[in-house]
């Protein structure tokens, strides 16, 4: 089939490089024309494992192309995706929607009869509704349809050639077997798909994502009742996960969740409910917030704590700058918020990174970047263990020993070996977890 993505962000750029991989002629449109240059020489402007290749790939073969044109676009094809961001109101937590608005504008008046105009971007319940009214003004005889994504970041290529599910929201049954013809790879190899109206199938992303970001501010929760109580968070979310009715994913202790998708979702979720009529449903949505945000405070807290009320004049060394691993992404990260909070109040801060320094350096020029883990804590006071990489589960604690001034680790993100840290002669204190009497291992 012949179809465009328009936005080359995150979810446009992996949608466009799996769709010419399974054999359709795409072509991707960006309004960033250094972008759309890097794109259609084959190289990513962002970091997804498996990308890259794919993308090349998809280039080479020319069913993947890109260009600056919605003109362009509406001649090339009748099926568009569209994939631009939705970020925060400046002025509220509502959702902007101006660039899901300002694509129906442009593209609306070339687009031929019987064209589909299918959104990906994440809106609230609606929104489809709205624009589907304003493209029949623009461009009678036009379809909106909604096909919400669910990737995970660090797996987005996978999410997208063996996704869990496929939520298709139409308001007819010829667009619903349009976008059947679009994943008929995935749906022969089993893949559940949901047919649904659009305000539903808007409604299934916002609500996973919220039930997700419940799900880790609760262990959070109670990871603060177990600081208060003498308690191990980590064998109590053990033991919680191993109840087939709850599970284990999600329920990992730690610095919470970041990222441009949960703490903006949630929010524009609550503020959609309200505008609705069905605010009180959702109104525990501001406390999963307000817990998350919580977690960052309470781990300068603890850092702080832990050298001895002040972080004038120390120097600490940081282990990851992006919101989670697997992505260069430091949108709303938690570690950087960490990072810069111990800065603010007088600390030396070195941050490393196995992806993201070149954005945290945008985001954080204050802070100082390393480009490998003994230089990020040469001569630390305090090391923090921020984003959960596996390069930082593989480190030799005896060997890092040697190049800090104090061994002495926070772990907040509650996935390091605690044991054979404090093997290797360090102090390690997490998150939930008592705090050892005399070093060794919390």
């Amino acid at each position: 089939m012949r179809m465009t993505v328009i936005g080359t962000g995150y979810v446009g750029t992996v949608h466009a490089a799996c769709m010419a991989d399974i054999g359709h002629e795409v072509l991707g449109i960006d309004i960033d024309a250094e972008r759309v240059a890097s794109l259609a020489a084959g190289r990513a402007p962002l970091h997804e494992e498996g990308l890259d290749p794919l993308l090349a790939r998809g280039v080479a073969s020319g069913r993947l192309r890109f260009s600056t044109s919605l003109t362009e676009a509406a001649r090339f094809a009748d099926l568009h995706f569209v994939c631009v961001g939705t970020p925060q109101r400046r002025d509220g937590e509502g959702c902007d929607l101006r660039f899901v608005d300002a694509v129906i504008e442009e593209l609306g008046p070339p687009l031929r009869q019987g064209a589909l105009v299918v959104g990906k971007s994440t809106v609230p319940v609606g929104t489809a509704a709205r624009l589907q009214r304003r493209l029949t003004e623009l461009a009678p005889g036009t379809e909106v349809a909604w096909n919400p994504e669910f990737l995970r970041e660090g797996a987005a290529v996978a999410d997208t050639m063996r996704p869990e599910r496929l939520v298709l929201g139409t308001s007819s049954a010829w667009a619903d077997e349009v976008l059947r013809e679009v994943y008929a790879p995935m749906l022969r190899a089993g893949v559940p798909v949901f047919s649904a109206d659009t305000a539903t199938a808007e409604l299934v992303k916002v609500a996973s994502n919220a039930f997700l970001a419940t799900k880790i501010s609760f262990v959070n929760a109670m990871a603060e009742v177990c600081d208060a109580a003498g308690a191990d968070v980590t064998v109590l979310a053990r033991a919680m996960g191993a109840d087939t009715r709850i599970g284990p994913r999600f329920l990992e202790p730690g610095l919470g969740f970041g990222g441009s998708c949960f703490p903006k979702d949630i929010r524009a979720f609550a503020t959609r409910a309200e505008e609705i009529g069905a605010g009180p449903a959702v109104a525990f949505l501001h406390e999963v917030d307000r817990i998350n945000t919580r977690q960052r405070t309470r781990t300068v807290d603890r850092a702080r704590a832990l050298l001895g009320g002040d972080f004038t004049g120390r120097r600490i060394g940081v282990l990851g700058a992006a919101f989670k691993p697997g992505s260069d992404d430091v949108r709303d990260s938690p570690a950087l918020t960490v990072a810069a909070a111990a800065a603010a109040e007088g600390a030396t801060v070195r941050v490393h990174d196995p992806q993201a320094l070149d954005n945290a350096r945008t985001v954080r020029p204050e802070l100082t970047y390393a480009l490998d883990v003994p230089k990020a804590c040469e001569g630390a006071d305090l090391v923090l263990h921020l984003t959960q990489w596996p390069e930082y589960r593989a480190l030799s604690p005896a060997a890092l020993a040697a190049v800090v001034r104090t061994p002495l680790i926070l772990d907040a993100r509650n996935c390091l070996d605690g044991r054979a840290w404090g093997a290797g002669g360090w102090t390690y204190h997490a998150l939930g977890r008592p705090a050892p009497a005399t070093g060794g291992v919390s």
